[in-house]
């Protein structure tokens, strides 16, 4: 049986060169995927979506296995970092490719309803119905092979192209024609509307002391803006809470051990991220069994991590705006527990 499945479909080729070099290396250094695992402190699970091709590896762990197999960080790295590229390609081209399905269903939707309009009697110049093509200029309807209809005057005003006098009766009459007025009308209360609130937009913009804002959008506060994240980092704070930093591009480059103690023969660390503003713990030189869990900013909530398959294990992480209130506490399997102190 080989130790390594096909890579999937799709995959880019220059994403499927640089996992088929991954390949190589574990090979030649003869570490099984636990092994790696606990000299590189990067999970199992993750090594092998790393190496089947489901995740590309961060550059954190690139970094470790080039120092565990003793390969050039530097040619590897650069390799990584053209994988990279193509791997955003790719998620850019597969996101287009969604934006158009949900463009083309929402057109699919809306030409649906179009052909039958809410409360409409279905037939052009019913009742409730606009004729398509009508355009609405300050009181005129003008539709696409009629002639324009003024909007009615007073008495005494000209009457309309080719019809009776104002006070004579309307040859059609009835209520067909009372729809038109009241279309007219309505038409017109809109057009002078729009001038109205345009001119007085255009006068506040225009003024010297600005004594109004109008249209003017407020400042947004410090809290509510979003950082900007680097390359890779996939979230930030809260949104980090109960998600894997690994997945989340939150280790390598971006983590650092704020603190440490010893329970038992494991040893137990708190992680940082300052990058995504949040925390997790991380258990190594453990037994099956033992547990380690963080909490950040006194809350008694934390995320648990359990040791299973080998000899290291980490939570997931909590939000935390530093590293001070940051707590890693494992029980091991023997019953001994303990924690790091808190900074």
């Amino acid at each position: 049986m080989p130790r390594w499945k096909a890579l999937p479909d799709g995959l880019d080729p220059e994403v499927s060169e640089f996992t088929s070099q991954l390949r190589g290396l574990v090979d030649r250094s003869g570490l099984s995927i636990a092994a790696l695992s606990d000299r590189t402190g990067y999970s199992k699970t993750s090594w092998e979506r790393y190496l089947n091709g489901r995740l590309l590896a961060p550059k954190g762990a690139i970094v470790a296995l080039a120092e565990v197999t003793g390969t050039h960080q530097g040619h590897l790295t650069t390799m990584w970092e053209l994988a990279e590229r193509a791997w955003s390609r790719s998620e850019m081209r597969h996101d287009m490719t969604m934006e158009a399905i949900r463009i083309s269903q929402a057109r699919s939707a809306l030409g649906e309803f179009s052909q039958h309009p809410a409360g409409g009697s279905g037939r052009p110049g019913g009742s409730g119905d606009r004729p398509a093509g009508t355009t609405v200029d300050f009181g005129v309807v003008r539709v696409p092979g009629a002639p324009s209809v003024p909007q009615q005057r007073g008495p005494g005003g000209p009457s309309r192209p080719g019809g009776p006098s104002p006070a004579g009766p309307s040859p059609t009459g009835g209520p067909k024609r009372g729809r038109r007025k009241l279309t007219i009308f309505v038409a017109g209360v809109v057009g002078a509307a729009l001038v109205v609130a345009a001119a007085v937009l255009l006068t506040d913009l225009g003024g010297d002391g600005g004594e109004r804002a109008v249209a003017q959008s407020p400042s947004p506060s410090p809290s509510s803006s979003a950082p900007v994240l680097p390359a890779g980092v996939k979230c930030g704070g809260d949104a980090c809470t109960g998600k894997d930093p690994e997945e989340m591009g939150c280790g390598g480059e971006f983590v650092e051990t704020v603190s440490s103690a010893t329970v038992g023969t494991a040893l137990i660390e708190v992680r940082y991220s300052k990058t995504c503003s949040a925390a997790w713990a991380r258990i190594t030189q453990a037994a099956m069994g033992d547990e380690v869990r963080i909490t950040a900013g006194g809350e008694t909530s934390g995320q648990t991590g359990e040791v299973e398959t080998a000899t290291n294990a980490y939570t997931p992480m909590v939000a935390s705006p530093d590293s001070a209130g940051a707590k890693a506490c494992a029980t091991l399997a023997s019953g001994e527990t303990g924690c790091t102190p808190v900074r």
